[in-house]
């Protein structure tokens, strides 16, 4: 599964940005998907992830409250709403599937490349 990561963008600190994974095959509703972000210098970390059905979802503590995740598996797509932003959620954010939602990326099987958001203040 080929995963292409998008939406990013520079935003000023309090506003919005809304990124989106699309999967190359029809087959992304078999994972569940992740979003992890990596800021420069620092290990790449878990922002929030959705089960296959899209029933259940997780968040980092960081990012609760203001972020959403969501998927239509109709048009094997995922996506990201981040609202409030702030410039410590400047990162590459990378999508990415796995068997089963987890909060390691290790666990995750396909990548998507990263798309750079810039919150500046």
């Amino acid at each position: 599964v080929q995963l292409q990561a998008s939406g990013g963008g520079l935003v000023q600190a309090g506003g919005s940005l809304r990124l989106s994974c699309a999967a190359s095959e029809r087959t992304l509703s078999r994972y569940a998907v992740g979003w992890f972000r990596q800021a420069p210098g620092k290990e790449r970390e878990f922002v929030a992830a959705i089960s296959r059905s899209g029933g259940s979802s997780y968040y980092a503590d960081s990012v609760k409250g203001r972020f959403t995740i969501s998927r239509d598996n109709a048009k094997n797509t995922v996506n990201l709403q981040m609202n409030s932003l702030k410039p410590e959620d400047t990162a590459a954010y990378y999508c990415a599937a796995a068997v089963g939602w987890t909060m390691y990326h290790d666990e995750y099987v396909y990548w998507g490349q990263g798309t750079l958001v810039t919150v500046s203040s």
